[in-house]
């Protein structure tokens, strides 16, 4: 496993760098990364909640360890992180469930 910590910290470093590299990218990032707060439907630690079982589903390091911390900093209780964890899992689950049909229905067009 990662040290999450040092990770994180190395993470922001190289995020830092493409900052300078490509400012209006990491802008242009970092607004749409604040859109979603604009409107008030979900609290702060609901989008947090949301960001990782988004984040399991897409294999990122990085938004596991930012938004774990963002989510621990907003009060979010290892149950509560467990449960949306748990639709993580589903989603992933019902999705292959969904692409198997679909290797069903390849197989049957490619062998008739």
């Amino acid at each position: 496993m990662l040290n999450w910590k040092e990770y994180r910290a190395e993470l922001f470093g190289r995020v830092g760098e493409l900052a300078k590299l490509a400012p209006e990218t990491v802008k242009g990032y970092q607004t749409l990364s604040a859109a979603g707060q604009k409107t008030n439907h979900l609290d702060a630690k609901q989008r947090e909640l949301i960001a990782l079982a988004v984040a399991v589903t897409l294999r990122c390091d990085g938004c596991i360890v930012v938004h774990t911390t963002e989510a621990e900093k907003l009060g979010a209780t290892r149950e509560e992180i467990a449960e949306a964890l748990g639709v993580a899992i589903s989603v992933n689950a019902g999705a292959a469930l969904v692409y198997s049909a679909r290797v069903l229905d390849a197989a049957e067009t490619i062998t008739s």
